[in-house]
C-alpha cells in the first residue's frame, strides 16, 4: 500500500489538534466489539471535546481473517458513526502483521498519532488522553507500561519477568512490561514502514527506531468479554519470533555446549584409557546410555536452533507480502 500521508511530520506547535487514529486488531472478536467499540468511540469523542484531538479523528478496526461476525460487526459500526473505519485482512496472518496493517492503513489516512491496543481492551484506554499529551510535549513514541502483574498468574508472571530479562541479555530493545500498547507519531510509522522483514516483531523494532520517547503506566484489567485470543502456545511462539528476530547469541550459545561437550568427551576418553592402563576398567551400560542420548539431544538442539534461522532466513527471500487487505471501510 502506497503512503498517502507523508508529511513534514514530527512539528509540535501546530494551532490544530492532532487527528488521533486508534488501531485495534481483531480476530474473532464479536463477543466483545460492541462494548469496546463504544468505549473507544467515547474515548474519541472526549478527546475532541477537550480539543486534543481533531475531529476527523477515527477508530480503526482490523479483521485479521476472522472466521465469525467480527467484520460484520465493523461494516455496522462503519455505517452507523463515521468515526469508524476498518479494513479486512484477506487470510489470517497473526496479530504483528495486523497490527503493522492497521498501523500502515493508519498512516494512509492521515493520522498524526496512532495508538495501538488489543479489542479486549485490557490495556486502560484512560491513560490514552496522557499519551496525547506526552507527544504534544514532543515525544514521538509513548509506551504504555504495567505498573503491575497482579492479574496474572504465578506462573505467567515469572515467565513474563524471565523473558525480559533474557531479551536484554541477547541484546533486544525491549521496554519492560510493554507489549503493544503504545503511540507513535506518523513520523514514526514512516520510519517503521522502512522495515522490510518479513518476521515482525514490533516489541523489538519500535525500539530500535530511535526517536524521543517517553511512558505512561497503568494496570491492567480484565477482559470486557470472550476468551483469549493469544493463549500459552501462541505466546511461547512470540517469543521464540522475538529472540530469533533480534539476536544470533542462540546459536552461538550452542556453539560453545557443543565445545564444551567435545571438552567432556575427551577428558573422558583420557580417563577411560587411564582405567584400562591401571586395569580398573568397567563396562558401564549406563554411563554409555547417558553419553549417546546427552550427545543427540545436543545435536538435535542444534539444529533446530539453526533450523529456525534458515527457515526465517528462507522466508525473507521469497519477499512475499505480509498481508492482503480484501476490504477497506474508510
Amino acid at each position: 500500500m502506497g503512503h498517502r500521508y507523508l508529511n513534514s511530520v514530527g512539528a509540535r506547535g501546530e494551532t490544530t489538534p492532532p487527528m488521533l487514529c486508534i488501531v485495534v486488531p481483531c480476530y474473532n472478536e464479536e463477543e466483545v466489539l460492541p462494548q469496546s467499540s463504544r468505549v473507544l468511540a467515547h474515548v474519541v469523542t472526549s478527546l475532541v471535546s477537550a480539543g486534543k484531538a481533531s475531529p476527523e479523528s477515527r477508530v480503526l478496526f482490523v479483521d485479521d481473517g476472522s472466521h465469525d461476525a467480527t467484520w460484520d460487526i465493523i461494516r455496522g459500526l462503519n455505517g452507523d458513526d463515521h468515526v469508524f473505519a476498518g479494513i479486512k485482512l484477506a487470510h489470517n496472518e497473526g496479530h504483528q502483521r495486523a497490527l503493522y496493517a492497521g498501523l500502515m492503513e493508519a498512516l494512509d489516512l492521515g493520522c498524526d498519532v496512532s495508538v495501538s491496543i488489543d479489542a479486549d481492551l485490557q490495556d486502560d484506554v484512560d491513560v490514552i488522553e496522557r499519551m496525547v499529551d506526552k507527544y504534544q510535549a514532543g515525544a514521538e513514541i509513548v509506551y504504555g507500561v504495567r505498573d503491575n502483574r497482579d492479574t496474572d498468574t504465578a506462573f505467567k508472571r515469572k515467565s513474563a519477568e524471565s523473558y525480559y530479562r533474557l531479551m536484554r541479555r541477547l541484546g533486544t530493545e525491549v521496554v519492560y512490561n510493554s507489549a503493544d500498547f503504545r503511540l507513535m507519531s506518523s513520523r514514526a510509522l514512516v520510519a517503521l514502514s522502512q522495515y522490510g522483514e518479513a518476521n515482525l516483531f514490533l516489541r523489538g523494532i519500535v525500539p530500535s527506531l530511535g526517536f524521543k520517547t517517553d511512558t505512561v503506566t497503568y494496570a491492567r484489567k480484565e477482559r470486557l468479554a470472550g476468551e483469549s485470543k493469544y493463549p500459552l502456545n501462541k505466546m511461547v511462539g512470540l517469543a521464540v519470533e522475538g529472540i530469533t528476530s533480534f539476536s544470533t547469541k542462540p546459536m552461538r550459545a550452542v556453539t560453545a555446549v557443543g565445545l564444551a561437550s567435545m571438552l567432556f568427551a575427551i577428558a573422558m576418553l583420557v580417563y577411560a584409557i587411564a582405567s584400562w592402563a591401571s586395569g580398573h576398567a568397567v563396562a558401564g551400560w549406563g554411563s554409555l546410555m547417558v553419553s549417546i542420548w546427552l550427545v543427540g539431544g545436543l545435536v538435535m538442539t542444534a539444529l533446530g536452533i539453526t533450523g529456525e534461522y534458515v527457515g526465517k532466513a528462507y522466508l525473507e527471500t521469497k519477499r512475499r507480502p505480509r498481508y492482503i487487505v480484501e476490504e477497506e471501510l474508510d
